[in-house]
């Protein structure tokens, strides 16, 4: 089974790249599921991906949505526990089933992962 980490450093809305994160972390799923398991990291200002109870308007992607399909179908999402700290975030609920993590995690999943996107 291949490993594939995928890092998110933005905000979840205002650029869409946690939204293409997120696409092909999905598709990876459906598309090569069997073959591979899916881990995503979030950093600086993705941090806030992890956040419940995101209203968008009709028409327009919810992180919180594809999150939870990622999470569903087998991911595991964890959000930096350092930047999450820093901005005031780190003792408010996450979605169910993201964590609270720490530096020293996300380099093991570095070297554990067969392959890393930064998004």
């Amino acid at each position: 089974m291949q490993k594939i980490l995928i890092i998110i450093n933005d905000a979840p809305y205002g650029t869409e790249k946690a939204y293409n994160a997120l696409r092909m972390a999905m598709t990876l799923q459906k598309e090569h599921g069997d073959k591979t398991e899916v881990k995503i990291f979030l950093l600086a200002d993705a941090v806030f991906c992890a956040l419940p109870d995101q209203k968008t308007p009709n028409g327009y992607y919810n992180i919180e949505r594809m999150l939870k399909s990622v999470l569903q179908n087998g991911g595991e999402v964890k959000s930096c526990g350092g930047c999450s700290e820093a901005r005031g975030i780190d003792k408010l609920k996450f979605i169910d089933g993201v964590q609270l993590s720490n530096m020293k995690e996300f380099a093991l999943w570095t070297v554990e992962c067969d392959k890393v996107l930064s998004f």
